[in-house]
C-alpha cells in the first residue's frame, strides 16, 4: 500500500476530466471521470489521506449529478472510497448510469460486502478498479459488474490474471491501452471494453 501524504482541503466543483471507455467494435460505452487539480493536472488522489480522497470523490459526483445539466449521458465510472460504500457519505440519484469503481485500498470487510450488496440492489453498478488478484479484490468479485485491469499488470502476471477476473462473469475493462499493439493484445486476452490514451486521452471538462 502506498503511504498517504497530506493535502489541502478539497473544495467542491474543481476540475474533472473524462476518459472514454469503448467496446471492442468501437462504440462508446461510457466514461471514467477523474478528479483534477486547480491546474487541470492529475492530482495523485491515491496518495492523499482518506478524508481528502472522500472529498475528491464528492467533488466529482457533485459535478456529474448536481444541480447543473448532466455531464454524462452514458455510463459514468467514478472512483469511490470505503465511505461511499458503507453509507458514511451519500451517493446521488443515478438513473442507472453510475458505476462505482472500488479503489484498490478498500478492504473487503463485512460492512463493505454488505454495502456492495445493498448498492447493487438499488441499481448501482460496481467495478473493481486496478484488479491484481489481491484477496480483498477477489472477495468482492461476486458483486462486481466490471473488473478493470491495467495492461501492464497483465504483462507482469500473464493471461491467468484475466481468467481470474472473469471467474464471476463480470465484464472486463482493459486500462492503459497505450498503443495499437495493446489493442490487438486485449482482443486476444479476452477483454470486453478498452480504455487508454491511444483510444482517447483524459480531457479536462470543468475548470
Amino acid at each position: 500500500m502506498t503511504a498517504s501524504v497530506d493535502s489541502p482541503a478539497v473544495p467542491s466543483r474543481l476540475p474533472i476530466a473524462s476518459q472514454p471507455i469503448w467496446t471492442l467494435d468501437g462504440r462508446l460505452f461510457g466514461n471514467e471521470f477523474l478528479y483534477r487539480s486547480r491546474d487541470g493536472l492529475p492530482a495523485q488522489v491515491d496518495l492523499w489521506r482518506s478524508d481528502r480522497q472522500d472529498g475528491a470523490t464528492a467533488s466529482v459526483l457533485d459535478v456529474l449529478f448536481g444541480d447543473g445539466p448532466p455531464v454524462a449521458s452514458t455510463f459514468a465510472f467514478v472512483n469511490v472510497t470505503r465511505s461511499f460504500l458503507v453509507q458514511d457519505r451519500p451517493l446521488p440519484e443515478h438513473a442507472g448510469r453510475l458505476v462505482l469503481e472500488v479503489v484498490e485500498t478498500v478492504p473487503a470487510d463485512d460492512d463493505v460486502i454488505a454495502g456492495l450488496q445493498r448498492l447493487r440492489s438499488l441499481g448501482y453498478r460496481i467495478a473493481i478498479d486496478d484488479f491484481t488478484g489481491e484477496p480483498d479484490q477477489v472477495a468482492m468479485m461476486p458483486y462486481a459488474d466490471f473488473v478493470k485491469i491495467d495492461c501492464r499488470d497483465v504483462g507482469r502476471q500473464g493471461a491467468a490474471l484475466v481468467r481470474l477476473a472473469r471467474r464471476h462473469g463480470a465484464a472486463l475493462v482493459a486500462e492503459r491501452v497505450s498503443d495499437a499493439r495493446l489493442v490487438e493484445a486485449c482482443h486476444i486476452w479476452g477483454f470486453d471494453l478498452l480504455q487508454g490514451d491511444v483510444l482517447g486521452p483524459a480531457i479536462t471538462l470543468v475548470a
